[in-house]
């Protein structure tokens, strides 16, 4: 049998070794019929259902579930504010979702399967390695089990997750395992990457130019009339608007919690609470040789091992130090610095042979030698602690933060619906001040504009603007909460005379001439240095500097040119000597002559050539698996394997109304 995790770290080894239930169990629960998929009938997406994909539900938890992993990667400080904005993260997450259900099911149509031993691996040596296992070892069951559910994850819905990533990479390798490079693309990228050169170049700047362009009022009224249409309502629609923000941090900061508050949801979620059996123990581990390719154990390796542990051991009942042998025997490096520790660990965590000994020893009792695949251990009992349901105390802070949160959403959407039914009927102004909140008026502002008490906020922006003249009322979520408002009057978008824009059109008319005076300038300078081929005297001659370049590759930089990956790019298949056509990167224009070419080497090529081909197939296979993914999208769709429920796609993205908080 080939042992899963033969690479250094025992620790590692031991306390995941047992992972493999609990990934089991996700499986098991995953696969009973009659689940969530069954429930919702065999029509469209029902309520709490976005999407359906192959007959799997996408809900509405789970896209806000999506969302709000989404909205904690881009604020990572969150915060009350924050949370506001969850309805603009959830259509991006449907579609996420919606899209990896159809990869999943279309690689479980193709007979792509993922083993516990994958999932098990992935979760010890993947992304989350570090996470769950820092310095190789365990953080142990119940912070295990803290840090999902503190990024709003069962542990079933993290490891099925955990199961479906490794699918998708099946799939994704599937479809992109056809991609290949031929030697000669190799080839070719290689030189395009490192052929180096140096050049002569003669630089014409369009700030010069500028200078000399000099319009009468004549020239300019002439632009201002055959550019007309282009000024047309270039003067933007303004709007006159009234508002009250709900700021939920403040409704926050009021609300209170009471014991039964407390006690009703501890009663609600109290499986959320249960610690199942746990021990505290630190080993000492003699490690046993591996197999060799016959399959076979030395057994010589074996009994230099016991001999070695049992002589440990008999250094603990003469007296000595556990945590000193530990430091200095122990093979298990991970726990061996910290005096042998494992820390906290629950059943189905460990080997076999391992748990059965920790689980049965007395607090503070020392084993006899204990034979696993690894090794021979000497296992310590430091503490116990018994399967219980944490109390309310111990969890009354968590609880509080949660039931605060849920009460000052509540109490939002009750106060902006309030608010706006009564501003509806009485107006703003007098509802407002019935609850004893500021109105604010502004003076005609644009959809750019930043306001009082709300900031720069698109959303309140696109409201507002929305807004079809004398409408009643209307409320929309910002980032401080919500806000009600009103738009007053409305200034609609203009054409400006040619008096109140005179600047403007000068501006525009000396940067439209100026452009084309570069470019015929550029143009006469590499037609006088092509035909004298002589580039400094064309130079000298057009008025241009011109400037040396050191050897440059097309990734770096030149002084007046910028970016050799732009039109300067064509010196590199120039040949020496030859003189470059126009180069106009906007602000300067470049003629230049290349001095010399510096070729890469064999040797570089040799050096390099795995790692260019490794990067060119990567994104051909991106490329392909992009493909592959819209394509099944649209099939799935147009085959109904793929049902969006509209409406309730559109609920996602609304302010909740009173009773949708906090559920």
């Amino acid at each position: 049998m080939i042992r899963f995790l033969q690479t250094p770290g025992p620790t590692k080894k031991i306390v995941l070794g047992g992972m493999l239930l609990v990934i089991c169990a996700a499986m098991v629960i995953t696969l009973v019929p009659g689940g969530i998929g069954d429930s919702i009938g065999l029509g469209g997406p029902g309520q709490g259902v976005v999407a359906k994909v192959a007959g799997e539900p996408v809900t509405t938890i789970e896209v806000q579930r999506e969302a709000r992993q989404m909205l904690r990667q881009q604020f990572p400080r969150g915060g009350a504010q924050t949370e506001m904005l969850l309805p603009y993260f959830a259509e991006r997450a449907a579609q996420t979702l919606i899209s990896r259900k159809a990869l999943v099911a279309e690689a479980d149509r193709l007979g792509l399967r993922v083993t516990d031993e994958e999932a098990r691996d992935e979760l010890l040596h993947g992304q989350y390695g570090a996470t769950f296992f820092p310095g190789g070892k365990f953080v142990g069951q119940q912070q295990y089990e803290n840090i999902l559910q503190n990024a709003d994850l069962s542990v079933l819905t993290f490891e099925q997750g955990l199961k479906d990533q490794i699918l998708l990479d099946k799939l994704r390798n599937l479809i992109t395992g056809s991609a290949l490079v031929s030697d000669s693309d190799v080839r070719r990228e290689f030189e395009k990457q490192n052929v180096k050169v140096r050049f002569d170049y003669a630089v014409l700047r369009k700030d010069d130019l500028l200078k000399q362009i000099k319009p009468s009022e004549a020239e300019l009224k002439a632009f201002y009339q055959s550019n007309k249409a282009t000024y047309n309502n270039s003067i933007p629609e303004k709007r006159k608007v009234q508002y009250v923000v709900l700021d939920t941090a403040k409704i926050e900061a009021g609300v209170s919690v009471s014991r039964e508050d407390l006690q009703g949801y501890y009663d609600q979620h109290r499986d959320d609470y249960r610690v199942p059996e746990q021990v505290n123990v630190s080993h000492i581990l003699i490690k046993t040789p591996l197999p060799g390719p016959d399959g076979k154990v030395d057994p010589k390796g074996v009994e230099e091992a016991r001999k070695k542990t049992e002589d440990v051991l008999k250094q603990l009942k003469g007296g000595g130090n556990f945590a000193d042998l530990a430091k200095k025997y122990s093979e298990d490096t991970g726990s061996g610095k910290n005096g042998g520790s494992l820390g906290w660990i629950g059943k189905g965590r460990t080997v076999p042979e391992f748990e059965k000994t920790a689980f049965s020893l007395a607090k503070g009792a020392t084993s006899d030698l204990v034979q696993s695949s690894y090794g021979f251990h000497i296992i310590r009992l430091d503490d116990r602690q018994a399967a219980h349901v944490k109390t309310l105390d111990e969890v009354k802070d968590q609880i509080e933060g949660t039931i605060k949160q849920q009460k000052a959403a509540q109490a939002a959407a009750n106060q902006v619906n309030g608010l706006l039914a009564q501003a509806r009927s009485q107006g703003l102004d007098k509802a407002a001040a019935a609850k004893g909140l500021n109105v604010i008026n502004t003076d005609f502002v644009s959809r750019t504009d930043s306001l009082p008490g709300i900031g720069s906020s698109p959303q309140f922006m696109s409201a507002v603007f929305g807004q079809a003249e004398k409408s009643p009322p209307e409320q929309v979520q910002v980032a401080q909460g919500y806000a009600v408002f009103d738009v007053v009057a409305i200034n609609p978008a203009s054409t400006p005379t040619f008096e109140e824009i005179h600047s403007r059109v000068e501006e525009e008319f000396k940067n439209e001439r100026v452009t084309a005076l570069l470019g015929q300038k550029t143009q006469e300078l590499a037609d006088r240095a092509k035909a004298e081929h002589d580039l400094k005297k064309a130079a000298k001659e057009a008025g241009a500097a011109i400037k040396t370049s050191d050897f440059v590759l097309p990734d770096g930089q030149v002084p007046d040119i910028g970016a050799m990956s732009g039109g300067a790019s064509v010196a590199f298949g120039m040949k020496t000597g030859e003189i470059s056509g126009p180069i106009n990167n906007g602000t300067t224009g470049v003629v230049l002559s290349v001095l010399e070419r510096q070729e890469p080497s064999a040797q570089d090529f040799d050096a390099k050539k795995d790692q260019i081909r490794d990067t060119l197939i990567r994104n051909k296979q991106q490329e392909m698996f992009g493909l592959f993914v819209t394509n099944l999208r649209a099939q799935m769709e147009k085959s109904g394997k793929i049902k969006i429920n509209a409406d309730e796609m559109k609920s996602l993205t609304r302010a909740p109304a009173a009773g949708e908080q906090g559920e």
